[in-house]
């Protein structure tokens, strides 16, 4: 299966390539550990705001000191292959720190989405963003979707109780 996944400097001249045809580049970010349908829909609801969107995906060692020693579940390149498998998807790109900022401030792409949960002046990357004319933008997120819940539901269905003995 080819794959979207990139460098940042292959990411970057697609990006580049991308505006300079007049197209508006979306970006966003995120783990998508176990990809589900709020995922899905976060994704075809930020690439109906422009032509193409960038996803950067967080390492797993990032994902490991944000969500804790037991995530990911699934590796980076996995995650990476099950984005690229979506036709709302252009790029992905992985980056290794606990947020995109830098990333963010090297793309400048023409318009940063994140869900509805972050208000704008805490998501990374805004600042600059806006600075070089973009905009920030937010979307709804499809409630009681999430991957830790989906984790909770498969340890509650499929794990017996550990009982004091």
């Amino acid at each position: 299966m080819p794959t979207k996944l990139c460098s940042h400097d292959e990411m970057l001249l697609k990006v580049r390539d991308w505006q300079a045809d007049g197209e508006r580049v979306v970006f966003t970010n995120g783990c998508f550990d176990i990809l589900h349908a709020g995922h899905v829909r976060y994704l075809a609801a930020a690439r109906e705001l422009g032509d193409r969107l960038v996803v950067g995906l967080n390492s797993d060692a990032s994902v490991k000191r944000l969500k804790g020693p037991k995530r990911p579940v699934a590796p980076e390149l996995d995650r990476a292959e099950v984005l690229s498998a979506l036709g709302a998807v252009d790029a992905v790109t992985l980056f290794d720190d606990d947020t995109p900022e830098a990333l963010i401030g090297m793309v400048l792409p023409d318009i940063l989405v994140k869900g509805a949960d972050w208000p704008v002046e805490k998501i990374a990357g805004a600042g600059a963003v806006i600075e070089h004319g973009g905009s920030v933008l937010t979307v709804p997120l499809l409630e009681g979707r999430s991957t830790t819940g989906i984790i909770e539901t498969i340890i509650q269905l499929h794990c017996p109780k550990q009982t004091g003995g």
